[in-house]
């Protein structure tokens, strides 16, 4: 980056967060080629605090006169907010990172645009295996970024990024029929790293598989509906973790922030130290510093340390996700998760990786030890209310638990619940052999919006007495 000249006017406190993104879009889809999709964006963000009051400027000038534009129109807009901010500036921390962060395989060689096609392509010629598949793609994002964050506290950290995103889907109809089936849902598999995620996630010569599973749920039976315990393979406990325990917990949401566009929270800031969250089973982490998972990180965009801590222990909630700005507020413990999706956002609390630790139970334990109920995976549709409490989930593939053994394939399963008692039915946890490391590229919250990427890592859990039913309108 270039050098950044030192501003004439007076400041407490001023940061600059300089990054560059470059990201390609590749796909296949029904054996064409589609258009390769690159972006390249860079650009800066200035904070500055003086006296009471802070101030935000962006520009895509990064040029060093560019920078120190920046900062200007951002220290003007702080002293003009002295007399309206609604917490004083002279209180919130003026941190000083010294430290570079890198994701895994951020030197490893990557694939030529050529390398890419073959790969899908190769993928998209063994989806059609019938004449009732209907639609298929293979596709994979690659992305690389670099952020510099410098203080006038002499902080400087360099935080580089490599992600990969596959995704697989295969579309089959008969009969008035259709069914979708998918590689770990819309792009659930997402993490840092290179090819290695690849192999990892089984990618290569999974369309046949896919497919398979696509006519196979076409011509299954209708989910049945009642009460019963669910098994949550964890391509849905993911979604089941950020709708009902990651935003819930997010301090700006819960301090009523985000009420007029993503909405407020059931939970209240007494809650913390002593709400009965879940069940004794239940140990949610945010945990930043997991290499391969999609949101990890050395420092928040406000320049806080990420470690590892927990918001939920053995069913307890203990902390939210707030950062620096949200807790002093607040007045409760946080994390270092003050985010933003690019350089002409300011950072609001958002999740990064929050995770599931796991049990103690194998997945053959745990469907043994179910009566009756149904195995669940790979979330296809969300419903939740603007408290983030009443929830309606569904998934794409399901089967039928009869005496602890596995039975028939049903589709359309889906499951409704109260976030608030859901968590207190789970009464068994997988072992680390259950657990996968995914996540979501697009996480929509904030005004104006913001669209971020979060990572979740999750054992499978079953939870007892859950609302089951099959989809609408089926036979």
């Amino acid at each position: 980056m270039n050098p950044i000249p030192r501003p004439s006017f007076h400041a407490d406190f001023w940061s600059l967060r300089v990054s560059e993104e470059v990201s390609e879009g590749y796909a296949v889809r029904k054996d064409v080629a589609l258009p390769l999709a690159r972006r390249t964006d860079r650009g800066a963000m200035a904070t500055v605090h003086h006296g009471r009051g802070y101030g935000y400027a962006a520009t895509g000038d990064t040029s060093p006169a560019g920078l120190l534009a920046a900062l200007e129109r951002a220290a003007a807009w702080a002293r003009f907010t002295e007399g309206f901010a609604l917490l004083d500036a002279r209180t919130l921390p003026t941190p000083a990172p010294q430290g570079e962060y890198a994701s895994p395989s951020l030197a490893a060689p990557t694939r030529s645009p050529r390398e890419w096609y073959d790969l899908l392509a190769a993928e998209s010629r063994q989806s059609a295996i019938d004449p009732a598949i209907v639609d298929w793609n293979a596709s994979v994002d690659v992305i690389r970024a670099t952020q510099r964050f410098i203080t006038s506290t002499g902080g400087d950290v360099i935080q580089r990024y490599r992600m990969l995103m596959p995704g697989m889907s295969v579309t089959a109809h008969g009969a008035g029929h259709t069914q979708t089936r998918t590689l770990n849902g819309h792009r659930g598999i997402c993490q840092q790293g290179g090819d290695e995620i690849l192999e990892r996630f089984g990618f290569h010569g999974s369309a046949q598989r896919i497919a398979a599973e696509a006519l196979e749920l076409l011509r299954a039976p209708n989910c049945p509906s009642g009460r019963m315990d669910v098994l949550l393979m964890p391509d849905q406990m993911i979604l089941q973790i950020h709708e009902s325990i990651g935003h819930p917990l997010e301090l700006d949401r819960i301090l009523g922030d985000e009420r007029n566009f993503a909405g407020t929270s059931f939970v209240t800031p007494d809650m913390f130290g002593s709400y009965r969250y879940g069940s004794e089973l239940l140990n949610v982490t945010f945990d930043p510093t997991r290499s391969e998972e999609l949101a990890s990180y050395g420092w928040d965009d406000e320049g806080m340390r990420a470690e590892k801590v927990h918001l939920i222990r053995a069913g307890i909630l203990e902390r939210g996700l707030g950062g620096a700005l949200s807790q002093a507020r607040a007045g409760l413990p946080g994390v270092a998760n003050a985010r933003a999706d690019g350089w002409n956002r300011p950072p609001i609390d958002r999740m990064a990786n929050l995770n599931l630790e796991p049990g103690d139970a194998s997945l053959e334990e745990m469907i043994k030890g179910i009566e009756h109920g149904v195995m669940m995976e790979t979330n296809c549709s969300w419903s939740i209310d603007d408290s983030r409490n009443k929830f309606q989930f569904g998934c794409e593939r399901a089967r039928l638990i009869d005496n602890g053994e596995l039975g028939a394939v049903v589709r359309n399963p889906n499951y409704r619940g109260i976030s608030s008692s859901f968590w207190r039915s789970l009464k068994r946890v997988g072992n680390a052999d259950t657990l996968q490391v995914l996540g979501t590229p697009h996480c929509g919250k904030g005004e104006p919006s913001q669209m971020i990427r979060v990572g979740h890592a999750s054992p499978a859990c079953v939870f007892a007495g859950v609302d089951v039913f099959g989809g609408e309108g089926e036979a």
